[in-house]
């Protein structure tokens, strides 16, 4: 069975602002149907969960050209290295790439990407990536730095 690769663990955003509108409808519910301050802080409370739902998912979007980047690193890159935000590289000695910009700007990975790189860690496959490729790369290892 493929391992299977996260950029987040846990419950993301939107799944947990969910679980707090849900959370807070039943503990409302429960409550004798009383004052009207009550059903106030409950639309409040709503709202809140909504608009924090709304920020979550904008947050996680990405842009096209970071999910090919994204899916292109799953591919060809995951068996050897962490390429997420938390994970250890499978193998020892190829690095993190959420560790690649403290030692390269990201931009100055352009060219090797485009005439392959020949140097690495000792197992690492000779390649070169066509320009949309490298782009859409670049733009996932820029991820990475946040």
């Amino acid at each position: 069975m493929p391992r299977q690769y996260s950029i987040s663990r846990g419950f993301p955003p939107a799944a947990l602002s969910l679980a707090l509108v849900f959370a807070a409808q039943s503990a409302f519910a429960q409550s004798p149907p009383a004052r009207r301050g009550l059903r106030f802080a409950r639309l409040i409370l709503i709202v809140l969960a909504a608009l924090l739902l709304l920020a979550s998912s904008r947050a996680l979007a990405q842009s096209p050209a970071v999910q090919r980047g994204l899916t292109f690193v799953r591919v060809h890159c995951a068996q050897c290295h962490a390429i997420d935000k938390i994970s250890e590289s499978p193998l020892a000695i190829a690095p993190p790439f959420r560790t690649l910009h403290l030692k390269y700007p990201i931009e100055s990975l352009e060219r090797p990407l485009a005439e392959g790189i020949m140097t690495g860690h000792p197992t690492m496959p000779q390649f070169r990536l066509e320009p949309d490729q490298v782009r859409d790369v670049i733009a996932y290892l820029k991820t990475l730095e946040r």
